[in-house]
């Protein structure tokens, strides 16, 4: 007689999925998803005597809201400090849009329906129009919309919001979107990764997982739709990669991969006092890009010499008003004081592009990056040009400041500038307000016209700092947030490598030096070819300032200039990339086992 076989539960297919990574580290865990809940909401005709009851009822859920969301506001400037709390100013807008409210009320007299209803259709209208925007800044502010939507009609159902604070185990967080508040109320012990189907790398999403040093991996598309409450996942920060379901292979191989990664970040952290000296004696600066000064206490852990791009235009978003010229001095002071005897380079306004400013009435451009932006609107708009500059220069004071602008295009725009900087010292001296008399101001080098007359720009510059994410994307003609033709996106192209070492050769004539705070500063696989180009400055994300260093540290630069000279005959990008990975697997392997694939 045979005896019955118990039926095996089927293994579950181990699923890699490919994304953005938005902060490194590796992370193998236990996955929690978090559904985004359907909203119902249904259809309600009611009374005309009832019309201002539902009125009451909204502003009641209004005020509840923001309540809920200042002590949120409150928390993370305690946590992580003022400027990533600032993040909660898109939420506070939403609530007192009086364009949106009104709209909402209107439709409530007119139509005489339920008030969550009719707010929900109007928020839908709203997130329908922004999400259908070219401008990438603009689409990302739905998630802002729908989060604090939501909230608003969860008080107005008289629900309970979703949270992330009572999860009770470490747990790696899946959803569809993290907005910041979800992000916010994490309980650092036991959210220990998080994944998501959406996300770009200026998303809000990023930043926060950079803030918690937790790994994070977005853009996934699908994570959501392949993982089930309790599966194994693995969070690859590092190189994008998230897996589900890994098979116990999978599982030994990412052990073996997070202790050797961790261990490779107490060895990197040895370099933190060494310089970024080649074996052979070339030295060059090695320094941070930050967004805020509360990034500061990250740069000075991973030992940066300083701080190469300063984005300023942060410090002016989220916000219904303008920074006031006192109100800059002081963010501007506390980074000169902190970062000294080092240098803080300060990118003045770089506005548009992927970055809008609601405050401001800026036309809309049917090609954003080529518009009305950075250093056009700031020579366009003196006085808010004049605050910034007065703020830098009197900051200058108490540390060690350069000025930078961006978007040069040509020497007139060079000029121009220069005017309105020297109007301000004129002032300041008149007021007898103390400031470096000795500023460094250099210009950012990311369009080709700039790169071509870079001869001419040296001569009216004291440095150039090459923005290599405009600058490809003017120079091959590839929109940078089109997802259809980002493979065209080649930071190796030949065409790129050309107008890099034009800067570098005009700068070294021209008795100035040449940096690089673009995302092709921190990309590993191509440190030896910038550096045999003679780049004499790298900016990069603080996070990767070791990674940078140790391999600068590992190759002699006689060296380097040969791969350099060598990528500058290729044909194609794709030939520069694998030559430029096989130099890094050969001359530093450790870094290349954990940065290649």
């Amino acid at each position: 007689m045979k005896k019955n076989k118990k039926k095996q539960k089927p293994k579950s297919k181990e699923i890699v999925l490919k994304g953005i990574p938005a902060s490194p580290g590796i992370t193998i865990g236990t996955a929690h998803p978090l559904y985004d809940e359907k909203v119902v909401v249904l259809r309600k005709k009611i009374k005309e005597n009832l019309v201002e009851e539902e009125m009451a009822r909204f502003k009641k859920a209004l005020s509840r809201t923001r309540q809920e969301i200042l002590a949120i506001h409150k928390r993370i400037a305690k946590e992580m400090g003022v400027e990533k709390a600032r993040i909660f100013g898109a939420h506070l807008m939403v609530l007192e849009d009086e364009v949106l409210i009104s709209e909402v009320i209107a439709k409530l007299r007119r139509e005489r329906l339920a008030i969550e209803y009719v707010f929900w259709e109007v928020l839908k209208k709203y997130m329908r129009i922004l999400s259908k925007s070219d401008d990438e800044y603009l689409r990302e502010r739905v998630s802002d919309i729908n989060d604090v939507g939501r909230r608003i009609l969860k008080n107005l159902l008289g629900t309970e919001q979703r949270s992330l604070e009572q999860l009770a185990e470490k747990t790696v967080v899946v959803a569809y979107d993290l907005s910041p508040s979800d992000t916010a109320v994490m309980h650092r012990g036991n959210v220990i990764a998080f994944a998501t189907d959406i996300g770009a790398r200026t998303s809000h999403t990023a930043i926060m997982a950079k803030s918690l040093e937790i790994p994070a991996v977005v853009g996934l598309e699908t994570v959501t739709a392949k993982v089930k409450n309790g599966s194994n996942i693995i969070v690859d920060g590092n190189r994008g990669v998230v897996i589900v379901n890994p098979t116990p292979k999978t599982i030994r191989k990412y052990h073996a991969e997070k202790r050797r990664f961790e261990k490779f970040e107490k060895h990197l952290v040895k370099l933190k006092n060494l310089p970024a000296k080649t074996l052979d004696g070339k030295e060059v600066e090695l320094a941070a890009n930050i967004e805020m000064a509360a990034d500061i206490p990250g740069v000075l852990a991973h030992g940066a010499k300083g701080i190469g791009l300063y984005r300023t235009e942060y410090f002016y978003m989220n916000r219904k008003d303008l920074p006031s010229e006192d109100e800059q001095y002081e963010d501007y002071r506390q980074v000169a004081e902190k970062i000294y005897p080092n240098s803080v380079i300060i990118r003045t306004l770089d506005l548009g592009g992927d970055k809008f400013l609601s405050q401001f009435e800026v036309p809309h451009d049917m090609n954003p990056f080529l518009g009305w932006r950075a250093i056009r609107f700031c020579l366009a708009r003196p006085d808010i040009f004049k605050a910034q500059l007065s703020a830098i220069l009197r900051a200058s004071h108490h540390g060690k400041l350069k000025i930078m602008y961006p978007m040069i295009s040509g020497v007139e725009e060079l000029r121009q500038a220069h005017v309105i900087l020297n109007e301000v010292k004129e002032d300041l001296n008149r007021r007898a307000v103390p400031f470096d008399k000795n500023i460094e101001v250099g210009a950012m080098i990311e369009v080709p016209s700039a790169a071509l007359t870079s001869d001419v720009l040296a001569k009216e510059s004291d440095f150039f700092s090459i923005g290599t994410n405009d600058l490809i994307q003017y120079a091959l003609a590839v929109d940078r947030v089109n997802e259809k033709i980002a493979y065209l996106y080649e930071p190796a192209h030949p065409a790129v490598l050309r107008l890099i070492k034009i800067v570098i050769d005009n700068a070294h004539e021209g008795n100035i030096w040449a940096g690089m705070c673009g995302e092709m500063a921190g990309d590993a696989a191509l440190t030896l070819i910038l550096l045999g180009l003679g780049l004499d400055e790298f900016s990069v994300p603080p996070i990767m300032v070791p990674e940078i260093k140790r391999i600068i540290r590992a190759v002699n630069y006689e060296d380097v200039k040969k791969i350099a000279s060598d990528a500058l005959k290729l044909s194609t990008g794709a030939e520069v990339m694998e030559m430029a990975k096989a130099n890094l697997r050969e001359l530093v392997p450790d870094i290349a086992s954990g940065v290649l694939r």
